[in-house]
């Protein structure tokens, strides 16, 4: 089997490749936003049970679900940002890493 160390890869596999990362950046952030929702829908779905004809007494447990779930979708967005720059796909990088900030800001406002 001969050697191709030195033979660039072409402009088609190039573009395959670089179709294939973007196609698992998609899945890992949309899995990621399918977790968030996941949990917020069931914390919702906890508070309507807990809420029937049930007084409160005393001061409710915090609540880390929002600041988890948020912190996994930045962290997820991060990381695909990274991914996206590491590639060279600088425009779309830098929206994801935009959009990253502005998770991480809303996990911070959100922490218990």
């Amino acid at each position: 089997m001969p050697e191709r160390a030195g033979k660039q890869p072409s402009a088609r596999e190039s573009a395959v490749t670089a179709g294939c990362v973007l196609l698992l950046v998609l899945v890992a952030d949309v899995a990621a936003a399918l977790l968030v929702v996941i949990l917020l829908a069931a914390r919702g779905l906890d508070r309507m049970d807990a809420g029937s004809g049930v007084t409160a007494t005393g001061v409710p447990p915090l609540d880390w679900t929002p600041g988890v779930g948020f912190g996994a979708l930045a962290l997820a967005v991060g990381v695909t940002a990274l991914v996206l720059l590491r590639i060279g796909h600088r425009v779309v990088g830098a929206v994801q890493l935009t959009l990253c900030g502005l998770l991480t800001l809303h996990t911070l406002g959100s922490w218990p």
